[in-house]
């Protein structure tokens, strides 16, 4: 059975494929630039859009899309920055899809934002394989989750164009080695670039946001 299993997933990512790439079509047209987060559960993503959305809403026109198996308990909370926010459900399946996406923005004017924030299934294996037509992909480590999470998730830190280590404000009481957690990413993916940020405290925010509204040209509305 086992070659039947692989033709299947094969099709299926095929298929993602195809309509992700529809999507990332209708993003350049309509001038949005969409980053999609991914993380382990409990991994600080909730929080860190949470502020990130509250600190660029007054000036970017932001909304997000949040992934969970069940309940829209993130999606209630991000609605509090004041922003359009939808919830998608996926039961069973432990990451987004570029279908679903595609389903959760019917209605929307995309013309009408800058930026979409997609807060992928809290899962480190299953969204590495599932392009969304995002611009930005960011894999985020907790220092709680310890120093070795990219060696064991190799293949979603390989597929990111950005990693930020979370709740660096914890680090010294979980005794984080920072260090070693640098070299393991570059180890796994050299080159990545890698942002150290507290939601809770603020520290590291500001580079954070700056690195969101340093993108390429293309969006019109993100071009000054």
């Amino acid at each position: 059975m086992q070659p039947r299993i692989v033709e299947v997933r094969q099709g299926i990512l095929k298929k993602n494929d195809l309509l992700a790439r529809g999507l990332r079509e209708r993003f350049a047209e309509a001038g949005l630039y969409v980053v999609n987060l991914v993380s382990s559960p409990g991994a600080g993503k909730t929080m860190l859009l949470e502020k990130t959305l509250a600190r660029l809403a007054p000036e970017r026109r932001v909304a997000a899309l949040v992934g969970d198996l069940a309940t829209d308990r993130d999606a209630q909370r991000l609605a509090g920055a004041g922003v359009p926010v939808r919830q998608i459900t996926t039961g069973t399946l432990c990451h987004l899809e570029a279908e679903m996406v595609g389903a959760a923005l019917v209605g929307w004017n995309l013309a009408e934002l800058d930026l979409l924030f997609v807060e992928n299934v809290g899962n480190l294996v299953c969204p590495a394989s599932y392009d969304l037509g995002e611009n930005l992909r960011v894999v985020v480590l907790s220092v709680t989750e310890g120093e070795d999470k990219p060696l064991k998730y190799p293949t979603i830190f390989s597929a990111a164009d950005l990693a930020v280590i979370s709740k660096v404000d914890l680090a010294g009481a979980v005794d984080f080695d920072r260090r070693q957690a640098l070299h393991n990413i570059q180890e796994v993916r050299p080159g990545l670039e890698v942002l150290e940020v507290s939601a809770r405290t603020g520290q590291g925010m500001d580079a954070w946001l700056a690195r969101l509204t340093r993108v390429p040209c293309s969006p019109p509305a993100l071009c000054g």
